[in-house]
């Protein structure tokens, strides 16, 4: 059996262009798709923090450290620029595979545009006292 598991995940990333009037696709500074694991012309999902949107496209490279995100074509509907952004990648593998794997998470500081704070191969998750 093949199952689906997150490969890798910018997390808040801020939008820096958007260009309705292009081909398509998002372009992403290179030195965080190789920082991701992001392959040039691979399938990305795109979660908009600030509207809600979701939508699929794929990678191109942009200058290295330019910090750039830009949402390209017609999903330059779907962002804004200084929308804060999760752009993630997943791999279909088998379940022996999946029990190796580790995905690669890129994070960002907060208001410092596109600045990497740090990565992680886990998920902390911070529950909050809900009372």
């Amino acid at each position: 059996m093949q199952i689906t598991l997150l490969k890798s995940k910018l997390h808040r990333v801020v939008t820096t262009h958007v260009e309705l009037d292009y081909e398509g696709s998002c372009a992403i500074d290179s030195a965080l798709l190789d920082l991701a694991g992001i392959r040039e012309y691979e399938q990305i999902q795109i979660y908009n923090i600030n509207n809600g949107e979701r939508f699929t496209t794929y990678a191109i490279r942009a200058a290295t450290n330019s910090g750039i995100i830009s949402i390209n074509g017609a999903a330059a509907h779907k962002a804004n620029p200084n929308d804060l952004l999760i752009i993630a990648t997943y791999a279909s593998m088998s379940e022996a595979e999946a029990k190796l794997f580790k995905p690669t998470m890129v994070y960002f500081k907060e208001g410092k545009k596109n600045t990497v704070s740090h990565t992680s191969n886990s998920i902390a998750v911070q529950m909050q006292n809900i009372s």
